[in-house]
């Protein structure tokens, strides 16, 4: 069976906090590759993304080009509409059968699990990584024994960047360098992406 991590989130931009976050994850859990799956729609974040599909689609695989495990998939893109992660979920599992999928998830969207979109149904077909940033610890006492049992809790490295801190940058034009991946640097620039 091979083992496959999911990473969902808009990537509006990725950065190099979830490429560490990934490969992390993928260590701690021997995961043979992870899945870079943006949203159409995040159900958390309605008002996200502000870049395009294509374009956040764009930059994903020009983060991840040079990393072997790693892949971008657009599924959700493709579907459109609020992306929830059982549909996605559901429609990996019959596009490529033999996988054993595990969500990667950072400690701020833990305790959020219980209401993600049919989430005991999608804790039945998924295990949960949990990506535990220093000073940040999970705290599992409030989410329900079925997520319990299917999280496992990995301790990443700190690194304080985010995608709102990275647009607010460039809005104010203020530097991004080595906060995402030189190709993205480019892209984003090139672009005129996140301007004012």
């Amino acid at each position: 069976m091979i083992k496959v991590g999911l990473m969902g989130g808009t990537f509006d931009p990725i950065h190099y906090g979830h490429l560490l976050a990934a490969e992390t994850a993928r260590e701690a859990c021997g995961l043979d590759e992870i899945w870079f799956v943006p949203s159409y729609v995040p159900p958390l974040k309605p008002n996200e993304p502000g870049a395009g599909g294509d374009v956040r689609l764009e930059m994903v695989y020009r983060a991840i080009d040079f990393q072997p495990h790693f892949r971008a998939m657009d599924v959700e893109l493709e579907r459109g509409g609020i992306s929830y992660s059982i549909d996605t979920v559901m429609e990996l599992q019959a596009l490529y059968p033999g996988r054993a999928f595990s969500y990667i998830i950072g400690s701020d969207r833990v305790n959020d699990l219980s209401s993600w979109h049919r989430s005991e149904e999608l804790a039945k077909l998924v295990s949960f990584i949990g990506v535990e940033r220093p000073g940040e610890p999970i705290d599992q006492s409030g989410l329900p024994s079925y997520i319990r049992e299917r999280l496992t809790i990995v301790e990443m490295p700190l690194i304080e960047i985010s995608s709102t801190d990275i647009r607010k940058r460039r809005s104010e034009d203020r530097s991004i360098r080595f906060m995402v991946p030189e190709k993205v640097y480019s892209f984003i620039m090139r672009n005129g992406l996140y301007e004012s």
